[in-house]
């Protein structure tokens, strides 16, 4: 059987997905990357081999996320796009007439336009933590509450509280203020889930025109608090795709698929999990710039380097890569 993997890996997850010809997801991989992006890559590909195994043959390749040309070089990679791409066309194939993404991950959040199915604006917030997964993380480990039951008990408010949620450190002292107040956790963790969305949509959805149908998705997107407050703040029924949590790289086994069809793949096989990576760097002297640039070595043969603004490391890797 021929199939497409596609590949996202991010600060916090990585994710892999195996689609078929008929493009019906065979395997999908939800990992943490806990800052080892390549052992974690490799980890994917070693279990997906022993899943897969020989009945199925990877005819193409596509990577994204924040780590996306580590990824490639690991991987052998026909299709390299940025995380707007890839969320646009896996939402595109799976929730057609789709006129706004929004997209919650652990590190940073985004929010797409799309109209007859083509991306004209969209925002990211890589800078506050206070809209992202990892601060409701942080908070549910604070309060001790599992963080998969953090939503249910958002439903289960009857007075949500209001908590100042511009700030990850002006939120996490307000909702210390409420506990003192004697307010109950359901109403806290309520009042926290709309902050996160007033934030969200103040910062990230500013001068966005949201129109339905919306789809929800991004690792937050489990959360029902959230879902529940987002729904409320917009007035409208959000829609979660059925692989919510890895649909950057469902849309990196479609672009992998465009990609690879009229050419052979590069993916370096299964046993690429075997290989010997030792990721390097060097900062470069030749011009004010100084820049920082990676080295990435196979097996200890130097196969690519990239970092450099003018390309003079990164085109001499390209020759001998």
């Amino acid at each position: 059987m021929r199939a497409y993997l596609g590949v996202d890996v991010g600060s916090v997850s990585t994710n892999l997905v195996v689609m078929n010809e008929n493009d019906e997801i065979l395997e999908n991989l939800y990992l943490r990357t806990q800052g080892q992006p390549v052992k974690v890559v490799q980890n994917g590909l070693k279990l997906l081999g022993e899943k897969l195994g020989k009945d199925v043959t990877i005819a193409g390749v596509g990577v994204t996320g924040s780590a996306r040309s580590l990824t490639a070089v690991l991987v052998g990679a026909d299709a390299i796009k940025n995380e707007i791409t890839a969320h646009a066309v896996a939402v595109s194939k799976m929730v057609p007439g789709a006129q706004t993404i929004l997209e919650i991950g652990g590190q940073d959040s985004k929010i797409i336009i799309m109209r007859d199915g083509i991306v004209i604006d969209f925002a990211m917030n890589t800078v506050c933590a206070a809209g992202t997964g990892s601060f409701l993380d942080h908070q549910a480990d604070r309060l001790r509450i599992p963080i998969e039951k953090f939503g249910e008990l958002a439903l289960k408010a009857k007075n949500p509280v209001r908590i100042a949620g511009r700030c990850a450190v002006f939120a996490e002292s307000d909702m210390i203020h409420k506990q003192q107040l004697g307010h109950a956790t359901e109403d806290i963790i309520a009042g926290l889930c709309e902050a996160l969305v007033r934030n969200y949509l103040n910062n990230v959805g500013k001068g966005k025109e949201i129109l339905g149908p919306v789809v929800f998705q991004g690792g937050v997107a489990a959360n029902v608090g959230i879902k529940a407050a987002f729904e409320k703040a917009l007035n409208k029924e959000l829609v979660i795709p059925k692989y919510f949590n890895v649909m950057g790289a469902v849309g990196c086994c479609l672009l992998a698929k465009e990609a690879t069809r009229n050419t052979p793949t590069k993916f370096k096989g299964w046993q690429a999990a075997g290989y010997d990576f030792r990721p390097t760097s060097f900062e470069c002297k030749g011009c004010p710039n100084l820049c920082e640039v990676i080295q990435i070595h196979e097996n200890e043969v130097l196969v690519a380097r990239w970092g450099d603004r003018c390309g003079k490391w990164s085109n001499i890797s390209a020759k001998v890569g």
